[in-house]
């Protein structure tokens, strides 16, 4: 043990697992991992600077070494013929030897070939025929797959590692290559929060998952900062300060997995089990096996020789803490006591009194900071026959309650985890970065997803390009192994994800404070913009009441600012629709002058009861024809949704709008929150 030296990476001395400080529940969750595949790996979620991927690469040190057939390239066990390669199975005797477990750190970046493997130029150009080189997964089999930020790896690399921990085989069909091989790994991911969460389909793979803080104990600290100090003056020193330690982990993770086939489970914390997952409400029944799983690896770890109650309740929250759900969603916001809406027919009639003797309504003046859309100061009420004139006598009815509780302030509704938004691709190749919607890219960067005749200059596709001559070398002449002509190149048309803007037009006139209508629809905005911040989108939010509509935000990335905003964003007044949708419109147009291949959604959230205009034409038809304006413009994707109440008397003047506007359509009481962004997302 004295003689133990620090096991270098790249250059680098690595920080010994067990000098970690104030890290026992990351330990051991990295520990039962490892002593046990079948738990299923460890997602470590914690903000910045917090030692999670000091502590996995820590651990790589510490396994055992594993016995491989000399010279496989895939680490076939020796005592799984059932799993060997066909080159394993061409041996006659297969020589073993030992071999350290590896510790494979997946980039980000990573493509699909290098992951899985693909083919052979080199050995294809030397000798004319097809071979497969390993990938990735192929150098991980029977060790550990580390992906750092795992939640920002694209979502095709995602689908192969979902396919291949699925089975336990990779499968390669492509460029004339077929070949499966083993390919069994624990996953170990580090994630921060902040950045946007994992897929569902993938959070249910990792079996483990734990939050990771920093010390809150002060002498905690203190000791932290004098261990990496003496890491970084000394490393030799300071691993050999903490070689006992890390023996005796490498002496349980060695003597766990001997135990581990014969520990004893008791039926009674089966049913105990099992009672745990139904009480925290999880999906499915693989949070009952890992927990199975975890509590004997536990056992096992802690050299005893049956599992007990204290080692379930141990290793639990590890288990349930990604996995369990509500029992019932939340409750709604409860309407505020001022909303104008008891006593609706007592306060009716007097409205009714007051509005006889009121023409006019003077507009509210915008925040501090904010941009005013001017309206025409001689505006109509609408108050003309036939619909118009109906839709005009009900507002009217409002009119008074809203003047009551004009400047509302509405909390925000609970902001809640949304479903994938994105928009459909196309033929235009874009510049820019985000993690919404997938497109084409005019760089040498992103997913190399096919190949053409033309793309950018210098971004050859050497694989289409040697397909593409490889015909016509019998009868090219020449003493080159390839022979090319400038026909035969092909380049790479590549993809990767870019960030959309989110533009937000909000009425925020009376009529939204009726019934908590605003708060729920607060609620959704905020959850927007959470996953507009974890997307890397722009944003901009327009409102629109009393007499004019103010621009709360221009486009910008200050999803930060965009919240605040909205949480005072006030309620009150009439309703200037067509001023709202013409400070929409130059916001949109502003933008596309900057981003000709944006595309923006637009949300529009309005009960659609015009009742200002901008000049001298009825308000409602003036909202109806500058939407029919706003729907010439292709690029932009438009979403109408109606607050209007159901009731014996409805008007549909949102429907109608949506029309204009080419827009999706759809009735607040149809919705919650949730299904706001469900609609976002299916109608892209």
């Amino acid at each position: 043990m004295s003689n133990m030296k620090p096991r270098k990476q790249s250059g680098f001395s690595l920080y010994p697992f067990a000098a970690l400080v104030g890290l026992e529940e990351l330990q051991r969750a990295l520990l039962l991992a490892c002593v046990n595949p079948g738990i299923g790996g460890v997602l470590i979620r914690g903000e910045k600077g917090t030692a999670k991927s000091t502590g996995v690469r820590g651990l790589a040190e510490l396994l055992p070494d594993i016995r491989v057939i000399s010279g496989c390239a895939f680490g076939c066990d020796p005592e799984k013929p059932g799993q060997w390669c066909a080159d394993c199975h061409s041996r006659q005797q297969p020589v073993t030897e030992l071999r350290k477990v590896k510790l494979v750190n997946l980039p980000l970046n990573v493509s699909e070939d290098r992951l899985a493997g693909g083919i052979d130029f080199s050995a294809a150009v030397k000798s004319g025929k097809t071979a497969f080189l390993p990938g990735l997964m192929a150098e991980a089999h029977r060790g550990i797959i580390y992906i750092d930020e795992v939640n920002l790896l694209d979502d095709h690399i995602v689908d192969l590692i979902l396919d291949t921990a699925a089975s336990g085989w990779n499968v390669v069909e492509r460029e004339g290559i077929s070949i499966r091989h083993a390919a069994s790994f624990t996953l170990i991911g580090t994630m921060n929060p902040e950045e946007g969460e994992l897929r569902p389909q993938f959070l249910d793979r990792f079996g483990l998952c734990i939050e990771v803080q920093g010390c809150e104990d002060l002498e905690q600290r203190v000791e932290l900062l004098k261990r990496r100090d003496e890491f970084d003056r000394n490393p030799a020193s300071f691993c050999q300060r903490f070689a006992d330690r890390s023996e005796q982990i490498r002496f349980r993770i060695k003597a766990a997995k001997k135990k581990l086939p014969t520990m004893r489970l008791p039926p009674t914390i089966r049913t105990f089990i099992s009672e745990l997952c139904l009480a925290k409400n999880v999906a499915g029944h693989r949070a009952d096996l890992v927990l199975e799983q975890a509590a004997i690896t536990t056992a096992a770890l802690t050299g005893d020789n049956e599992v007990t109650m204290a080692h379930v309740r141990q290793v639990a929250p590890m288990v349930l803490l990604h996995r369990q759900r509500e029992s019932q969603p939340p409750p709604l916001p409860e309407p505020p006591q001022n909303s104008g809406d008891g006593d609706d027919q007592a306060e009716e009639n007097s409205v009714d009194n007051q509005n006889q003797s009121k023409h006019q309504e003077a507009g509210q003046e915008p925040g501090e900071g904010q941009q005013e859309l001017p309206a025409d100061s001689g505006q109509q009420q609408n108050e003309e026959a036939g619909e118009q004139s109906a839709s005009s006598k009900k507002d009217h009815q409002h009119l008074g309650s809203e003047e009551k509780n004009q400047d509302q302030l509405f909390e925000i509704g609970t902001p809640f985890t949304i479903k994938k938004i994105s928009t459909p691709k196309d033929r235009l190749a874009r510049r820019g970065s985000g993690r919404r919607s997938r497109s084409r890219v005019a760089l040498k960067q992103g997913r190399y997803s096919r190949a053409a005749r033309h793309g950018m200059s210098g971004d050859i596709a050497l694989d289409a390009t040697i397909r593409a001559a490889a015909p016509f070398q019998v009868h090219r002449k020449g003493n080159l192994a390839l022979n090319l002509i400038p026909d035969d190149f092909r380049y790479k048309i590549r993809e990767k994800r870019i960030g959309n803007l989110l533009l937000f037009m909000v009425d925020a006139s009376g009529s939204m404070g009726a019934r908590g209508r605003m708060a729920a629809s607060k609620g959704a905005v905020m959850s927007l913009l959470l996953d507009a911040y974890q997307k890397r989108d722009k944003v901009a939010m327009i409102s629109f009441r009393g007499q004019k509509a103010v621009v709360n935000l221009p486009v910008t990335g200050s999803v930060e600012m965009a919240g605040k905003l909205l949480a005072e964003m006030k309620v009150g007044g009439r309703t200037p629709l067509a001023a709202g949708l013409v400070g929409t419109y130059e916001q949109l147009r502003n933008y596309l002058i900057r981003e000709p291949a944006g595309r923006p959604i637009v949300i529009i959230i309005t009960d659609g009861k015009a009742n200002v205009s901008l000049g001298e034409t009825k308000p409602v038809d003036e909202m109806l024809k500058i939407a029919s304006a706003m729907a010439a413009e292709q690029r932009a994707k438009y979403i109408v949704v109606d607050t209007e109440e159901e009731g014996l008397l409805t008007f549909g003047l949102a429907g109608k709008m949506a029309d204009a506007l080419q827009a999706d359509f759809f009735k607040i009481t149809d919705l919650k929150a949730r299904d706001l962004i469900h609609i976002v997302r299916e109608k892209q």
